[in-house]
């Protein structure tokens, strides 16, 4: 055989050695794309550990704030495999739009209620993997120095001794801001909620753009407390005494959860992640300081912790009537856009505003004028009140369409007139509570001098 024949057949003979080798490498190692929300400690040790366990799969992590990655999954921009996060409501807004495929149960031992609330989702389309718990982050050192308590529930953060000391973000950038506006409003009733987070409203600090955020502006004491899952408590980067975490009276416990998407392109690699996840060593790593999550599978806990103050044993927000995270699918849009026009864009009036009627009502102690009073009264009616009735907020039909809007994007017609009517009627509001306020001023100004006037009159 001539000798540079030799040397091409040579050649061709490893470049298909290498491309063979380089196609079974890439049917060795599959990727399994995951979506979610949370941060890069929490997904390191899972990835770790899969690895190990499964070398035939890699994981590929994709971060999202939990609206944007539901808003991409609904619109189909965004492929990926599995779905995975905190909010039980995202959940419910995938399934409605068929975006989750069926799954089987795994046996973790969990009960089927935690706190008042089904760990899996009944239909199985998604499975509860953790607990998390929603309640306060706190920064001990701010509160201290100004004299101001822990809050011991939700209601707590309306109280005027808060004002200006609250960070929270927004529920139409975050999902865990999201569930607990939703259950607050399911809780109280949905105008005596949105009573409760105008109130807050007038006590805010700002407005985050998204939920880790909040734990950081506690952390640099740019304010002292702020709504918070479990997990964002302790920002990466930050002191570890900077922040705690406070679960009030009302502890809201709810499971995150875990999808596979019903167009996964690795679907076998998605359930042998669900495996995992739901397995003894995947429980397991939740409880790793790096991770601090609550696994809802009792064997895994060390001995003793599963008792008193656990999720399992603990009443939750939810057992004063259980957490409908259909309710909240179905309105999500319609509670975002009031949220945001109501107080996330008028934050800074909504504080003048409580400043005053707070002011007013302190100055009405001891002083019997029906008339004060009722303009006083007047004003704070108007800054509650939603823009919305409640029965109208339960034609859930109405609200199905509604969708995020990404910005530079025409809004639909139908919605933008809803919101035009929205916000028309919460500038009404606004109007009318400064109407009475300027009111109430004037006529506390006028008794004030004409009280001084007779003082000086007098011999």
């Amino acid at each position: 055989m001539p000798r540079p024949f030799f040397i091409r057949l040579t050649i061709v003979l490893a470049h298909l050695v290498l491309l063979t080798a380089a196609g079974f490498a890439d049917e060795k190692v599959r990727a399994v794309r995951v979506l979610t929300s949370f941060p890069p400690q929490f997904l390191e040790p899972f990835q770790s550990a899969f690895r190990t366990r499964h070398p035939e799969l890699s994981l590929e992590f994709v971060q999202r704030k939990t609206t944007t990655a539901v808003a991409d999954i609904v619109g189909e921009r965004h492929r990926a495999d599995i779905f995975w996060a905190s909010a039980p409501d995202a959940f419910e807004i995938l399934k409605r739009a068929g975006r989750l495929a069926a799954l089987k149960p795994r046996p973790t031992g969990a009960p089927d209620l935690i706190a008042g609330y089904p760990v899996n989702d009944p239909d199985m389309t998604y499975l509860g993997f953790a607990l998390s718990g929603y309640g306060f982050v706190y920064n001990p050192d701010y509160l201290e120095g100004r004299g101001l308590p822990v809050p011991r529930g939700w209601s707590d953060l309306a109280a005027p001794i808060y004002a200006g000391h609250i960070g929270i973000s927004s529920p139409s950038r975050s999902g865990t801001m999201h569930l607990m506006v939703e259950a607050i409003l399911q809780v109280y009733g949905w105008d005596r909620g949105w009573g409760i987070w105008s109130e807050i409203g007038g006590n805010l600090a700002t407005v985050t753009a998204r939920s880790f955020g909040v734990s950081a502006g506690v952390a640099r004491g740019r304010f002292g407390i702020g709504p918070s899952i479990d997990f964002l408590a302790n920002p990466e980067g930050m002191p570890k005494d900077s922040t705690r975490f406070a679960l009030p009276e009302e502890t809201l416990f709810v499971p995150a959860s875990i999808a596979v998407l019903n167009d996964a392109a690795n679907r076998d690699g998605a359930e042998r992640f669900v495996d995992f996840v739901l397995s003894q060593e995947g429980q397991a790593l939740l409880l790793d300081p790096a991770v601090a999550r609550l696994p809802i599978s009792p064997a895994v806990y060390p001995a003793g912790e599963t008792t008193d103050g656990s999720p399992f044993r603990r009443d939750g927000l939810f057992s004063k009537g259980l957490f409908d995270a259909r309710l909240s699918a179905a309105r999500y849009e319609l509670v975002n856009i009031i949220f945001d026009e109501m107080i996330t864009f008028r934050r800074s009036d909504l504080v003048r505003m409580w400043r005053s009627v707070r002011a007013l009502e302190a100055a009405l102690s001891g002083r019997s004028d029906a008339d004060l009073a009722k303009l006083v009264s007047d004003a704070r009616h108007a800054l509650t009140r939603p823009p919305l009735s409640g029965p109208e907020a339960m034609e859930l039909e109405r609200w199905k369409d509604l969708v995020r809007v990404r910005r530079g994007l025409p809004t639909p017609a139908p919605q933008a007139q809803l919101e035009a009517r929205i916000k028309a009627q919460i500038d009404g509001n606004m109007q009318q509570a400064a109407r009475a306020l300027a009111d109430a001023a004037a006529r506390l100004g006028g008794a004030d001098r004409n009280a001084d006037g007779a003082e000086a009159a007098r011999p």
